[in-house]
């Protein structure tokens, strides 16, 4: 008597072996493509979490104890001293504004630089020419930054490269001291305000353009009706960078700076030579603060998409 077609896939159904462990696992992260992606991203995360977010909370621990003036030891007791010092110190509210200052101008610079730059590449260059120009302005990042600051210093000097330009105009140049300081931040971070700025123009549609050049606009009102509107987030994502990498900044200040103090200095010299940590961790906070301001109303113009 031959067995129903039933019976025979319920027979080889029991027969089958169970899946194993690494088949179940499979099985689950396929139904479940939240529970992959978490999974996915929970090294990086834990990588942030312990490494970047566990060294600002370290450094904010850190602010609100104090250092013993006899032995040169961390006190963990929690005192607002550190903060009071640097509200009733002068000189430390006048490097605070002066670091700002800095960072502004640098940001300021490299717009002004930047933008022509990379309105050139993404639309007046032709297409073929583009990944060449990008590589252009690529290169100097591939450069060590203490070799790039070291041949500033060389160009800053009395008789230095600068001087030697200048002279034939009845001019030398600034030496060393916060103008130097400004120069060669806006050249060291001036590709990091050209790249988003490149992105944001290369996806604006030139059909935007011509509309609005068919509609009688001049080029200035096309430019400031249309393009800067739809570019502005780019600028802001460049600006980011700009701004936080010569607000935290100190190595080259200590170059090119003569004798300028930035907020990188009094954080590295008080770990350095006066062995004040808890002083030190109090002035980091400063551009910590700042930049979570900055963050924050950079926010609102969607410029962190464009990171």
């Amino acid at each position: 008597m031959t067995a129903s077609p039933a019976a025979s896939t319920a027979g080889e159904a029991s027969a089958r072996p169970a899946p194993g462990p690494r088949r179940r696992a499979a099985a689950l992260l396929h139904r479940r493509p939240a529970l992959r992606l978490s999974l996915l991203l929970s090294a990086p995360l834990a990588w942030l979490v312990v490494a970047y977010l566990g060294a600002l909370a370290a450094i904010f621990v850190t602010a609100f104890w104090s250092t013993d003036t006899f032995t040169g030891a961390v006190v963990r007791q929690f005192t607002l001293a550190n903060f009071q010092d640097l509200w009733n110190e002068p000189v430390y509210r006048t490097i605070a504004l002066r670091s700002l200052g800095v960072a502004a101008a640098v940001t300021v610079i490299d717009t002004a630089i930047g933008f022509p730059m990379a309105l050139y590449m993404a639309k007046v260059a032709k297409p073929r020419y583009r990944p060449y120009l990008v590589i252009a302005i690529l290169a100097p990042l591939w450069a060590a930054y203490l070799v790039k600051a070291y041949a500033w210093r060389v160009m800053l000097s009395n008789g230095g490269l600068v001087d030697e330009a200048l002279k034939p105009f009845g001019l030398s140049g600034p030496g060393y001291g916060l103008t130097a300081t400004i120069i060669v931040l806006a050249y060291l971070w001036l590709p990091y305000m050209i790249l988003p700025v490149y992105t944001g123009l290369e996806r604006l549609p030139d059909s935007l353009l011509d509309a609005s050049g068919d509609l009688g606009a001049r080029p200035w009102r096309t430019f400031r009706s249309v393009m800067l509107p739809m570019v502005f987030p780019s600028l802001v994502a460049g600006s980011i960078f700009t701004f936080s990498l010569s607000l935290g900044d100190y190595i080259t200040v200590k170059i090119v700076g003569g004798r300028s103090q930035l907020l990188g200095n009094v954080v590295y010299d008080n770990i350095g030579a006066a062995n004040n940590l808890p002083f030190a961790a109090a002035v980091a906070t400063i551009p910590v603060v700042v930049m979570l301001v900055y963050l924050a109303a950079a926010r609102r113009t969607g410029a962190l998409r464009e990171l």
